[in-house]
């Protein structure tokens, strides 16, 4: 006895039902991956703002630049 088209439509939906559910989860983890990028880039930019202000003072004591 043949499958049923309503069968094989019922088939092919439960697949792709389950590849959205991949792919759902795999962008859930590329949006934290993205998150925590976005966190360290914040910090470093941070980080870069402190190290330019102590240059600027470093180089203003010894008299590298014009006040």
């Amino acid at each position: 006895m043949p499958t049923e088209p309503g069968n094989v439509v019922l088939i092919h939906l439960r697949r792709l039902g389950e590849q959205m559910d991949a792919l759902r989860e795999d962008n859930r983890e590329i949006k934290t991956r993205l998150g925590i990028l976005e966190q360290q880039g914040a910090s470093l930019s941070s980080r870069f703002d402190r190290i330019e202000c102590r240059l600027d003072r470093i180089e203003k004591r010894l008299d590298l630049v014009e006040v």
